[in-house]
């Protein structure tokens, strides 16, 4: 960066522009807006991020990101133990409880199994599915994005599962390939958990 620029204020720059999502001239608008924003804009922000570190872990059980272990939707006496859906990331535990229109538990990989990028099935929590499912689980429901990623994902976790006496199934195909489960609308989500069949 230019000379012209405060070492601060490029070190923020870098720091916003590693995000998933920004780039340089994005970073460069979040770090102007917070030079001209209040104090406590900052001291907000600041605060939001040392606490976001500080004050979340993952659940010891389902890995979902939670304040409590473990979280609240594993406590939930009224929740369906015997039900798990697998999904890749804690943004689509969010998706999927939109919809109001499931009542079972998570399991959250933390990812997908992708060659090109290095990730293998060691690198998720798939083992800890396999040991949690035990006796006790009567249905998984495999909710990884559809996409090659997310469909060999699946494929494992199937085999991993068999032999176990549990139901697997995946989520319909309502589901546009190659998309996130976030970016979901809640009636399609709802009809694809509704359409689930076996694997």
């Amino acid at each position: 960066m230019s000379k012209a620029i405060p070492e601060p204020v490029t070190r923020l720059i870098e720091s916003f522009s590693r995000l998933p999502g920004i780039g340089p001239k994005t970073a460069s608008r979040l770090t102007y807006y917070l030079l001209r924003a209040p104090d406590e804009v900052s001291l907000q922000l600041a605060d939001a991020l040392r606490d976001l570190k500080t004050q979340t872990r993952f659940c010891s059980v389902c890995y979902n990101i939670t304040v409590e272990d473990p979280c609240l939707i594993c406590g939930d006496a009224h929740r369906d133990q015997r039900v798990i859906a697998v999904v890749e990331e804690p943004l689509d535990v969010l998706a999927i409880e939109r919809t109001g229109s499931y009542d079972g538990v998570y399991h959250v990989l933390h990812g997908a199994i992708s060659p090109v990028d290095g990730i293998g099935p060691d690198d998720l929590r798939i083992k800890e599915l396999v040991k949690r499912v035990g006796d006790e689980a009567l249905e998984v429901i495999i909710a990884t994005n559809p996409g090659l990623e997310g469909d060999a994902t699946a494929m494992f976790i199937q085999r991993e599962l068999a032999g176990k006496g549990v139901k697997v199934t995946r989520l319909a195909r309502g589901l546009p390939v190659g998309g996130d489960l976030e970016y979901v609308d809640s009636v399609t989500l709802t009809r694809a958990l509704q359409g689930r069949s076996a694997l």
